[in-house]
């Protein structure tokens, strides 16, 4: 397969582009200039903000590859993956030609706020359309202005009107540069920089992680001290992370008790229990009911907010929960925006720093893994160290009867919960086990993980098979989770108040948490004997697989014995699992890589090689 890849041609396209990036045909504005631009392609709302619509409404991440060295490359392609690299180089020579011509707008912002880590963000936005300069306005609100502080430079290419048969991303992470094509979708421009910092961030010692974080404040239930937690919460899309950034969890603010949001999406963790943030605005999913996600409402009703994909009428009136024409409504919304009724007055959530304090200066710090699944997973499992490494291993979901029938009620795997991992994915597993270890040593007793079940329990799904094709009859709906209880559920791991005992998956189970009736969801109202271990098996075999593929990377040998021990849940726990091509310990040699300059009519320096991963953070 490493013949479809042309590493010099990126080193020459690399190359090849810097005198570009100066061109008369390339404008930069000021952030009052493009927004005055924006606004003549949108609808403003009766609250004074503005929405847009875009011709495509998701990332195209199965069209997404990393171009490069092998350890930056997709560990399995699929066929148009595969076809999108070949012809790589072609469409890299015409990319450069578009540089030439085409009109730009050039945005430059930066990520973070540390001492250490704060990656500058070149975005180049095509505005052959002018429609595109309301996607640069969104983006440049999510992150903040320039400053003296240290941060690599990233770049990123945008060009929409690249015809969506030629549809496609671009990643080539060893020269810090990303492409979008064919789209004009937002988030492709927000994590194009997002996926490339956290890249760069596990090159130095720290952890990217696709996850959100808060601080909160909670009084212990035995010594009535109010204790602060650091939270970090994994997630994949849809499953609850901005939801639970940001909830209240039925905390007494009279007491001094609350929570304040930190980051919704990107983090970098670091040795000592901090946390790196990476954004000031959120890019958040609309889907919002004032009752239930109060903070996140308030912050959208604001009228600096910005819409993407939403349902606004005629008269101005956004309807967040109309998805007729779009189920992926999104907006760009200010972290200092997010809010609360208490009383008569609106107070703030939004934490003093969009970094997470180190563990020392707090009194706990909770790993949450939220997965969204729909039949026997309870609703809260209290997780060792060792479990929480098999937890971000796995990083478990379903997929959705609403939006792919034909999968829904399947487990779909991601490492970490991040669908952006840059090569080896053992190694981001690895990265976080180490941390964890690191921490446990130093501050025993001070680490808490848990995994939560925002789907729900009781779901059957019956699949028959006509003419070869699988399809899926729903039997019985899943019974959801309510957000209250759910609320219940957390405030009661905070505060210490919750019961916990031995279950069926190996770990501790929830068996009590004040304020919610647990009582009704149990497994054994909805399901027989022979159900339930047919889920089990089910979901040991896909664990057991997916563990494999990644062990195949480089993994952990004691993650791999954990995960071996683990599948004894399964009724036939008499199979062993044993990867017959996992290395005991990640690969130490360094890649090679073509060293040899560039044909370059511009300049003939080599490019700066990135040492391997397998000598970084040792």
């Amino acid at each position: 397969m490493s013949e479809i890849y042309n590493e010099r041609a990126y080193r020459e396209f690399a190359e090849n582009l810097k005198p570009l990036l100066s061109g008369p045909n390339i404008k930069s504005y000021s952030l009052r200039k493009l927004r005055s631009l924006a606004v003549t392609t949108g609808i403003r709302t009766k609250f004074g903000s503005w929405g847009w619509r875009s011709a495509v409404s998701s990332r195209i991440g199965p069209k997404t590859v990393y171009l490069g060295s092998p350890e930056v490359r997709l560990p399995k392609l699929s066929e148009p993956q595969k076809g999108i690299i070949e012809n790589a180089p072609d469409e890299l020579h015409k990319v450069l030609q578009m540089m030439k011509t085409l009109p730009f707008v050039h945005v430059r912002r930066q990520m973070g706020d540390n001492p250490d880590f704060n990656p500058i963000c070149n975005l180049y936005m095509s505005v052959a359309d002018p429609k595109n300069y309301r996607t640069a306005y969104m983006w440049a609100n999510t992150l903040g202005k320039l400053s003296n502080r240290p941060g690599p430079e990233f770049t990123m290419i945008h060009i929409p009107e690249e015809h969506p048969i030629r549809q496609q991303v671009l990643s080539i992470p060893e020269h810090n540069i990303n492409i979008a094509l064919g789209t004009d979708y937002m988030g492709e421009d927000k994590k194009g920089f997002l996926r490339q910092a956290m890249w760069a961030a596990d090159g130095k010692g720290m952890l990217g992680l696709h996850a959100g974080t808060k601080v909160v404040y909670v009084r212990d239930s035995f010594s009535g001290k109010l204790q602060t937690f650091g939270v970090l919460l994994f997630g994949l899309s849809a499953t609850g992370k901005s939801t639970w950034s940001c909830h209240q969890l039925g905390l007494n603010h009279k007491d001094r008790e609350r929570t304040e949001v930190s980051q919704d999406d990107i983090v970098f963790l670091r040795p000592d229990g901090s946390a790196y943030g990476s954004e000031n605005g959120f890019f958040v999913k609309t889907d919002v009911d004032v009752k239930l996600q109060e903070a996140m409402y308030y912050a959208l009703i604001d009228k600096t907010a910005m819409y993407e994909n939403v349902m606004i009428d005629s008269d101005g009136n956004p309807d967040f929960l109309d998805e007729r024409l779009n189920a992926n409504g999104r907006s760009v919304i200010r972290k200092d925006k997010l809010r609360i009724k208490l009383g008569r007055k609106m107070v703030g959530i939004q934490a003093p720093s969009i970094n997470l304090p180190p563990l020392e200066r707090l009194d706990g710090l909770v790993f949450a893994f939220i997965t969204r699944r729909n039949t026997i997973l309870p609703f809260s499992q209290k997780l060792t160290l060792k479990q929480a490494a098999l937890a971000y291993l796995w990083g478990e979901s379903s997929h959705s009867f609403a939006s792919e029938p034909v999968k829904a009620g399947e487990s779909v795997r991601t490492v970490g919960t991040d669908p952006f991992i840059i090569g080896s994915r053992a190694f981001k597993v690895n990265r976080f086990y180490e941390i964890m270890q690191g921490l446990e040593s130093r501050f025993p007793g001070k680490l808490h993980f848990y995994q939560y079940n925002t789907g729900g329990m009781g779901e059957i799904l019956e699949t028959t098979e006509e003419g070869g094709v699988k399809r899926k009859k729903m039997i019985r709906k899943v019974e959801r989770v309510p957000i209250e209880l759910m609320a219940d559920i957390q405030r009661g791991d905070l505060r210490g108040t919750n019961k916990y005992r031995q279950g069926i998956f190996g770990t501790e189970e929830i068996v009590e948490c004040r304020g919610g009736d647990l009582s009704r969801y149990d497994i054994n109202k909805y399901y027989t004997r022979e159900q339930i271990d047919f889920y089990l098996k089910d979901l040991v075999e896909g664990r057991r697989k997916f563990t494999a593929e990644v062990a195949a990377e480089g993994l952990n040998k004691d993650i791999i014995k954990a995960a071996e021990e683990s599948f004894g849940i399964s009724p036939d726990a008499g199979r062993k699992y044993i990867p017959a091509t996992a290395p005991s310990k990640p690969v130490e040699e360094k890649m090679k890589i073509d060293t040899s300059p560039p044909r370059s009519i511009f300049s003939d320096m080599p490019a700066i090689n990135r040492p391997s991963r397998s000598f970084r953070g040792r």
